[in-house]
């Protein structure tokens, strides 16, 4: 699959050619990461720190707040790499620092080791040392170490020059051996070039094919995916936010790239065309992000979904209404601006005293519960009580999955000691 590449100079989004000549200033790198991010995880990259000449840190932490990135450049040490992965960079790439004893000490699904490659030696310091040693020799060092390496071709870096398959195979395999997945940047160029990687099992990590126009990112994205039927159509699971399943769709090359590019639930009617949902319903939705299945013949959307939900009948599925925890949130929520009147929902919703009085109560309450079915009902009271004060605050329940998702990516972990004024209640 493709992996987009944002690499940074002075807080601007740039391409440079051969890791030295800037070919190419895209200026904000923001909104490339908000659209780059709807096909996966990006690939950033701090050239400023990598060469010793400052940081965009700033910049990359409102980026890894937009997308999912990996992140690299001027990582060398432990400390710095730890430092992103609680931050919330989904892995960390590692050039000049990957030595078997800092490797050892990070968690190593989370760890890409960055080999870069002139003519097949490997370079460091900014592609600008030679050490005399090849790449396979290299991985074979780190096996077991990391969970990725990622290797660029820096005589293809920029220059749009196409891949050389034939190494890639090699790298491939020996990537395999060393219990890793690889990743290769520098000189892919065409769709056909992404279809060709993924078949090794390669990623391709791009960026000025993307920058220039010569690779359009629906295209890339669109690859490797293959279709059985007649049409080229591709069965599409569209689910919300929290990974609820809202229905069925259909894909075409024309549907995914309006998609992609306009950020919205866009879809192939085999009776209408080129379908916008909610373009007359109002049930529009908002696309966060778009995945192929491992068999490379089906997509998920991942949406925010608006209105009365997906299907035509004003459901929230097409398999009815939605249920469990999603269902008590979004009908807390409705009732924030119209709840019944001397209901418990509207009681709690204008008294912040009483509903903080219900919360300490129910939760020691669940803090007691013994069994299997008292300690559900007494969660079920804290989990309503929550959901009012999410209401309250108009917070959505999908914030409370982010929040959660970003602590799993710290490595660093808290003590979780009680506090001395809850011990002391």
């Amino acid at each position: 699959m493709i992996v987009p590449s944002i690499d940074l100079e002075g807080g601007h989004a740039v391409q440079l050619v051969g890791g030295e000549d800037r070919a190419l200033d895209a200026g904000d790198p923001r909104p490339l990461a908000t659209r780059f991010g709807r096909v996966g995880e990006v690939a950033v990259v701090d050239l400023d720190a990598a060469l010793g000449r400052g940081s965009n840190r700033e910049t990359i932490l409102d980026l890894v707040a937009r997308a999912r990135c990996r992140v690299g450049g001027g990582i060398r040490t432990v400390a710095d790499a730890i430092a992103w992965l609680d931050a919330g960079a989904s892995r960390v790439v590692l050039g000049t620092a990957a030595r078997p004893d800092v490797l050892a000490a990070l968690p190593r699904e989370r760890v890409v080791v960055a080999l870069d490659a002139r003519d097949g030696e490997v370079v460091v310091d900014g592609w600008r040392t030679r050490t005399g040693r090849g790449v396979a020799e290299c991985m074979r060092e780190l096996a077991g170490l990391a969970g990725e390496f990622l290797v660029t071709f820096v005589e293809r870096e920029g220059r749009l020059a196409g891949i050389d398959l034939a190494a890639c195979a090699e790298l491939s395999a020996t990537a395999r051996g060393a219990g890793a997945a690889l990743t290769v940047a520098g000189g892919v160029t065409t769709p056909a070039d992404i279809a060709a990687l993924d078949r090794l099992g390669v990623d391709a990590q791009v960026g000025m094919a993307l920058y220039t126009g010569r690779l359009d990112l629906a295209d890339a994205f669109a690859a490797p995916l293959t279709s059985e039927r007649a049409d080229g159509l591709w069965p599409t699971v569209v689910c919300d936010e929290r990974g609820i399943a809202l229905g069925l769709a259909w894909s075409s090359a024309e549907s995914l790239r309006a998609a992609l590019e306009r950020g919205v639930g866009v879809y192939w009617s085999r009776t209408r065309g080129l379908w916008t949902k909610g373009e007359s319903s109002g049930a529009t939705q908002e696309l966060l992000a778009a995945a192929t299945d491992c068999d490379r013949d089906a997509l998920r959307f991942t949406v925010r979904q608006a209105g009365a939900g997906f299907c035509h009948r004003e459901t929230r599925t097409c398999w009815g209404e939605e249920q469990g925890l999603g269902a008590l949130a979004r009908r807390v929520a409705e009732r924030a601006s119209a709840a019944p009147p001397g209901s418990y929902t509207a009681r709690l919703l204008a008294d912040p005293v009483l509903l903080a009085a219900k919360l300490r109560e129910e939760a020691a309450e669940l803090a007691a519960a013994v069994g299997p079915v008292d300690v559900a009902a007494e969660a079920a009271d804290v989990f309503y009580l929550a959901a009012v004060t999410l209401a309250r605050a108009g917070v959505p329940l999908a914030d409370v999955d982010v929040a959660l998702d970003q602590r799993a990516l710290r490595v660093t972990r808290r003590p979780g000691d009680a506090k001395p004024a809850a011990g002391s209640r």
